[in-house]
C-alpha cells in the first residue's frame, strides 16, 4: 500500500491507496506553526488498523515553500556571485546580503582572473556577525567549471550552517536565473527543514520506516532527504500534484483545463492529449525568475473561503482569506455560505451562512437567494476570466508539453477537470455558464494527494563533451571523466543514460518506472581554429517523464 500526503495552507489531505484502489481518505486542518502534529494527525486518522509494515511508498506534497515566497515571509540570507567581464551581477541583487566579488570563469571553463580567498573571509565575518546561516554562491559560467565555487564554498564551510552552490540547482546556462535560484533554495531551506522534520518525526511516531518521497514543481517525485540540498524544487509542489491527480481523467487526443478549487486560492494549468504543459526555462513567481523545471501553473486569489464583500454596490470576492466559512465558525461570508445558502451543500450551519449572506443581501437590495447567486456566478466568472487569460498568453508563444515542443499549437480546451473540496458544486454552474463539458473528477476533495501518491521520480541531466579539452563533464552531478578525440553521439548518449538511472535511484525511483527515458536536447558543435579542426562539442540533456507509476490503475478507474 501507499500513502499521498498534500499539505495545503488550509488542509491536508491524506489517503491511503492499494492495488485494488482508494483504501481511505481524511482531510486535517493545517496548522503551519505545528506541522508535526498536522501531519501526525493526518498518520494517526489514516493508519487506524494498518500495519505500518504493509505501507511500501509515502509521497509528500506541500504549498508551504510557495506560500513563503508569495508572502515574502523568507529568512535573510548571503549571496556570494562572481561574473568577470561583462554582464554585471549587481543588477540582480538579491537582498542585503548580497556581494560582487573578484575570480571568473569564461565559457569555455578557462580560468581568467583568480578568486581573492582573503576577500571571501572578509564578506564571510560580515554575514556572520549579522546573523546569517545560509549563503549561496554563483560563478557566471560554473557548469563549465565550478572550481571557483567549489573554492569560495571551502572559505565559507566554518562560518555558516549550509552552502548552495549555482552549479548543482541546473545544467542550463542563465546567469540571473542561476542568482535567482540558488538565493530561493537558500532562502526557504530553514522553513523546509522544519518541515523535514515534523515528517520525520511523525513517521517515526507512527512505527513507518519506508523511505519518503517529496512532490517536486515538474509533476515528480524526489527523496526527502535528497530534497533538503534542492529544498526550491518543492515549491508549487501542491499545484503539480492537482495536476498529476487529473491526468487519469483528461480526454485522448484532445486538451483540458485543470482547475484545482481550495480554500484560499484556485490554481490553474492545461492539458495537451494527458500531457502537462511545461515551463521551458523555469519557475516564475513574483521576482524570481529560476531554472527550477515546472510544470506550467498560474493561481488566483479565490477560493471556497474568500471573503465576500460589497464595494460600491458590487460584490468583491477575494483575495483575502480569514478564517472558515461562517458555516463553520469564521467571521466574514465566502462563496461556501452562498453554496449552503442556495441548498447546494448541506455541511455546516445553515443559519450562520444565512445570516452572513443576509447581511450582504441587504447591501445589495436583493433576496438571500438572488445574493448567493449572484455570488456563486461570479466566483466561478473570476476564475474562468484569469484561466482564459492564461490560454491567451500561452497560445501568443510556443507551446511546451513535458513530452514534446509543438511550435506552431494554439490549445483549444474541450472539458474543464475540477478538484478541490468544492469541486463538485462548481462543476454544473461552470458547464451552464460556459457551455463547456466540466466535471469533478472522481474524489476530487484528495484528488491531489492521490496525484502525490501515484507520481513517478522525475530527474534530469546535462551532459557537457569538449573532445579538444579531452573531458566529459555534468558538473550538476559533480562528475566529470576525460575522453578520447574519438569520443561521439553513442558514447555521450550512453553516458547520460548511467548518469540518469544512477541519479533517479538514489533519489528513490524504482526499477519498474524507469523506461520513460527521452533524449529532450542534444547540440553538436565542431572546433576550428586557423581553418583547421580541432575536435567537437557535444551537450546533451535527458529526463525521465513525469507520469504515473505502474501498478495502481484500479485507483484511477
Amino acid at each position: 500500500m501507499i500513502i499521498g500526503i498534500d499539505v495545503g495552507g488550509t488542509h491536508t489531505d491524506a489517503v491511503l491507496l492499494s492495488r485494488n484502489g482508494l483504501e481511505k481518505k481524511v482531510k486535517v486542518p493545517t496548522d503551519s506553526e505545528d506541522l508535526f502534529n498536522t501531519i501526525l494527525s493526518g498518520f494517526t486518522k489514516l493508519l487506524d488498523d494498518v500495519d505500518p509494515d504493509d505501507i511500501k511508498r509515502v509521497v509528500i506534497s506541500t504549498t508551504l515553500t510557495t506560500n513563503a515566497i508569495v508572502q515574502q515571509n523568507m529568512n535573510p540570507v548571503g549571496m556570494i556571485v562572481s561574473a568577470g567581464p561583462g554582464i554585471d551581477p549587481k543588477a540582480f541583487k538579491t537582498g542585503d546580503h548580497y556581494y560582487c566579488v573578484a575570480g571568473s570563469i569564461n565559457h569555455r571553463g578557462s580560468q581568467k582572473a583568480r578568486v581573492n580567498e582573503m576577500e571571501i573571509e572578509d564578506i564571510a565575518k560580515k554575514m556572520e556577525k549579522a546573523g546569517i546561516e545560509y549563503v549561496g554562491v554563483v560563478s557566471k559560467f560554473s557548469v563549465r567549471n565550478p572550481s571557483h565555487e567549489i573554492l569560495i564554498k571551502r572559505v565559507l564551510n566554518r562560518y555558516f550552517k549550509k552552502i548552495f552552490l549555482g552549479h548543482h540547482v541546473s545544467g542550463n546556462l542563465n546567469f540571473p536565473r542561476r542568482i535567482a535560484t540558488t538565493h530561493l533554495n537558500a532562502a526557504v531551506f530553514s522553513l523546509h527543514k522544519s518541515f523535514f522534520k515534523a515528517v520525520k518525526l511523525s513517521l517515526e511516531e507512527k512505527g513507518l520506516k519506508v523511505p519518503i518521497q517529496i512532490l517536486k514543481a515538474d509533476g515528480g517525485t524526489m527523496s526527502l532527504e535528497a530534497s533538503m540540498d534542492f529544498p526550491g524544487q518543492t515549491v508549487l509542489s501542491g499545484p503539480a500534484a492537482s495536476i498529476m491527480g487529473a491526468i487519469p481523467y483528461a480526454p485522448e487526443n484532445q486538451d483540458a483545463i485543470v482547475l484545482d478549487i481550495g480554500g484560499t486560492t484556485t490554481d490553474i494549468a492545461f492539458l495537451v492529449d494527458k500531457a502537462p504543459l511545461l515551463e521551458p526555462v523555469g519557475i516564475k513567481r513574483g521576482q524570481y525568475k529560476s531554472l527550477i523545471r515546472s510544470l506550467r501553473t498560474d493561481s488566483k486569489g479565490i477560493g471556497g473561503d474568500s471573503v465576500v464583500r460589497i464595494k460600491d454596490k458590487k460584490i468583491v470576492i477575494g483575495p483575502q482569506r480569514k478564517g472558515a466559512a461562517m458555516a463553520f465558525g469564521g467571521p466574514e461570508p465566502t462563496p461556501t455560505d452562498a453554496l449552503i445558502v442556495l441548498g447546494l451543500m448541506d455541511e455546516g450551519d445553515h443559519d450562520s451562512a444565512q445570516q452572513g449572506i443576509h447581511t450582504l443581501a441587504g447591501e445589495l437590495g436583493v433576496t438571500d437567494t438572488e445574493a448567493a447567486d449572484k455570488i456563486f456566478k461570479q466566483c466561478c466568472s473570476i476564475i474562468l476570466k484569469k484561466t482564459f487569460k492564461m490560454m491567451k498568453q500561452i497560445n501568443s508563444k510556443p507551446v511546451y508539453t513535458v513530452h514534446e515542443f509543438l511550435e506552431g499549437y494554439k490549445i483549444d480546451p474541450k472539458k474543464i477537470l475540477l478538484l478541490g473540496g468544492p469541486a463538485r458544486y462548481f462543476a454544473n454552474k461552470i458547464e451552464e455558464l460556459y457551455n463547456i463539458e466540466t466535471i469533478a473528477v472522481p474524489e476530487s476533495s484528495v484528488a491531489n494527494a492521490i496525484g502525490a501518491a501515484l507520481a513517478r521520480t522525475t530527474c534530469e541531466v546535462t551532459l557537457n563533451a569538449d573532445t579538444e579539452q579531452g573531458v566529459v563533464t555534468a558538473h550538476e552531478e559533480d562528475f566529470a571523466e576525460p575522453i578520447s578525440k574519438t569520443f561521439g553521439e553513442d558514447e555521450l548518449i550512453e553516458t547520460a543514460h548511467t548518469l540518469l538511472k544512477e541519479k533517479a535511484m538514489n533519489s528513490g525511483a524504482s526499477e519498474e518506472n524507469l523506461d520513460e527515458v527521452e533524449v529532450v536536447e542534444f547540440q553538436q558543435f565542431n572546433i576550428v581554429r586557423n581553418f583547421s579542426p580541432r575536435g567537437k562539442i557535444f551537450r546533451t540533456k535527458m529526463q525521465i517523464k513525469p507520469g504515473l507509476i505502474k501498478g495502481f490503475e484500479k485507483v484511477i478507474q
